[in-house]
């Protein structure tokens, strides 16, 4: 599912370093994110949907690389993020 525009735009500043940040890691993952919630209601509805089953995989695992990035890089900001976005680890 598409984020609506005032959605993604809301999610970016709330999770942007500096002013002008659209694209660090904290950004995506809270993006993908919000993507992958979404996704949930569509498959409660169509069960047997593989393709888009297939792809929430695929988001899953962008998501994963970029939390394992994340936490090689500063663990600090990684444990936040985990904290903020509510994800288990």
């Amino acid at each position: 599912m598409v984020i609506v525009k005032e959605a993604k735009k809301k999610l970016i500043e709330d999770f942007k370093i500096n002013s002008r940040d659209t694209g660090s890691a904290e950004v995506q993952v809270a993006l993908l994110t919000e993507r992958i919630n979404s996704l949930g209601g569509h498959f409660k509805s169509h069960k047997k949907d593989v393709n888009s089953r297939r792809g929430l995989l695929c988001l899953v695992g962008r998501r994963r690389r970029l939390l394992n990035y994340l936490k090689e890089k500063d663990v600090k900001k990684y444990e936040e993020l985990l904290d903020r976005l509510k994800l288990r680890k």
